[in-house]
């Protein structure tokens, strides 16, 4: 009698299980699967349905649907089957009335997302269909907008929205009053999953997690047109904790994948850092940028891992980008294992100079980057690696290790400190191989360059301080292997090298004492 009560019991089990997980059938609450009518109606009656319940999966089977913005609930699955495509509207007005967003670390009202969720949870988008965006006609009011032509009844809205909100330095976006939606934002949520789906055409940003917790992309295709497409990010998870991004094929009108915290003064009062995220086992084919930090930092990015990527096509690789002003810290960042061909311009870039600022004394508004370390990297591009950081707040704690560069032009490092580089390659084809300009605590250690321009030394020092260069074995022709210049170099130590003497180059304004063999 036991056992039977207990066969009976886990049947019952079961059964409640599976009505939990219950599919709600959009076809069903009178969605088109040839998309002849507007489907938005139809979904919402699901996904009302399914919330009723407790939770359960709105299912998307074969088919074709348009519809206008999607509100998921907390344990509501979206599942877009293969063979099945969500066609979102292109006009306007469905995307109204204007809900609490986030735009380029701004806290505004503005156009409904596409996809979109407030204070949910356990909450996912899944399958193997597609969704599109159908982002021409946004596109091309945003690139056709003049200064002074009358404003349209969106952006009079917008202003009745948005009358009390902090500005960033530069509000021009937000006087414009225009704000395209992302595809994807989920606001304030926890436990959030996409899965599987190809997103092409987003109007903006096209997933865009913001202030979550436990975020997971996985196995999901962006596709949007690079030349025509402007600011179509494909994974912008902003202010998040614990995200993880894997298996993911990126190419978009911007950058491929982007860490933010908010901008200037909204971003420092919102106070809400970046942390605990994985990126692996993405491809990533056009698109500003592979995987780029910034430039809206400022609530802070920190414990950040990005290892097994390919970037094929993209402008740049690895770019960690800020500017005077917005403030926060970039910091425990470790990217491991990457292969970048076909860059246009850096592989990897850390500048701190943005855009163009007047140095100021240090304070909120002075941005950090440190404690980012690189290793196993091969990349072919235009530029190698380029530090660049600022008069009152130098890079620092940087480190580059068994990477190998076929670029025209070398590595070049300024206004930082703590900074180390070993086993690494640089065949440059003009220039030097490493070019070091005002910066203390340098270690260099088995850098090799086939360059066989006798005129061009293959690491150049400019007002470096306490460098070490040691294990440097130059190619057969390497006539000029090390430049110091500047009045203020001092103490360069050059040791255990395979070179004479007579392969450095001490300029006349330093003292020759500041450089030492051993």
């Amino acid at each position: 009698m036991k056992k039977i009560i207990g066969i009976l019991s886990f049947l019952v089990w079961i059964a409640q299980f599976v009505s939990a997980q219950q599919f709600y059938d959009v076809t069903q609450y009178g969605a088109k699967r040839d998309s002849s009518a507007k489907a938005t109606e139809a979904i919402k009656k699901a996904i009302d349905a399914a919330v009723k319940a407790g939770g359960g999966t709105v299912y998307f089977p074969a088919g074709k649907y348009l519809t206008g913005p999607i509100h998921l609930k907390s344990n509501i699955t979206i599942f877009i089957d293969a063979g099945a495509e969500l066609h979102f509207s292109d006009d306007f007005d469905d995307y109204l009335p204007m809900v609490e967003s986030r735009y380029e670390g701004v806290d505004v009202k503005t156009f409904s997302p596409l996809f979109y969720a407030y204070e949910a949870e356990n909450i996912a988008i899944i399958g193997r269909g597609i969704v599109d965006g159908h982002g021409k006609k946004w596109w091309a009011f945003v690139e056709g907008y003049k200064e002074g032509q009358p404003r349209s009844k969106w952006q009079q809205l917008f202003d009745e929205n948005n009358k009390d909100i902090l500005l960033p330095d530069d509000p021009k976006q937000m006087k414009r009053g225009f704000l395209r939606p992302p595809f994807i934002q989920t606001m304030y949520c926890k436990n959030v999953l996409i899965q599987g789906i190809t997103i092409r055409n987003s109007p903006f940003w096209t997933i865009n997690p913001e202030f979550c917790d436990n975020v997971t992309i996985h196995a999901v295709t962006i596709i949007n047109p690079k030349r025509m497409a402007p600011n179509t990010d494909g994974i912008n998870p902003e202010s998040c904790s614990n995200v993880r991004i894997s298996d993911c094929y990126i190419s978009v009108g911007d950058d491929c994948i982007t860490i933010k915290s908010g901008k200037d003064l909204p971003g420092r009062t919102k106070d809400r850092p970046a942390e605990n995220y994985t990126i692996t086992n993405c491809t990533m084919l056009d698109g500003h940028g592979g995987v780029v930090i910034g430039s809206e930092m400022s609530a802070g990015v920190r414990k950040i891992t990005i290892s097994n990527c390919v970037f094929d096509g993209t402008d740049r690789g690895i770019r960690l980008k800020t500017v005077r002003g917005r403030g926060g810290v970039v910091e425990d960042i470790r990217v491991d294992n990457i292969v970048m061909k076909n860059i246009r311009d850096q592989a990897i870039v850390l500048d701190m100079e943005y855009a163009k600022s007047t140095p100021e004394p240090v304070s909120e508004r002075t941005p950090k980057f440190r404690n980012i370390h690189l290793s196993n990297i091969t990349a072919y591009a235009r530029d190698a690696m380029y530090i660049n950081g600022i008069d009152e707040m130098p890079v620092s704690e940087i480190s580059l290790h068994n990477a190998v560069f076929q670029t025209q032009r070398g590595i070049i490092i300024k206004n930082a400190k703590d900074i180390q580089l070993r086993d690494v390659r640089v065949n440059a084809q003009q220039g030097s191989a490493l070019s070091v300009i005002n910066t203390d605590r340098l270690l260099v250690s088995n850098l090799e360059s086939t360059t066989t321009d006798t005129n061009t030394p293959v690491i150049s020092l400019n007002n470096t301080k306490n460098a070490l260069l040691r294990h440097l074995w130059p190619f057969e022709k390497t006539a000029l292997y090390v430049k110091v210049s500047g009045a203020a170099s001092q103490n360069i130590n050059l040791a255990d090298n395979f070179f004479k003497e007579d392969a450095v180059s001490i300029e006349n304004e330093v003292l020759k004492q500041e450089v030492k063999f051993h």
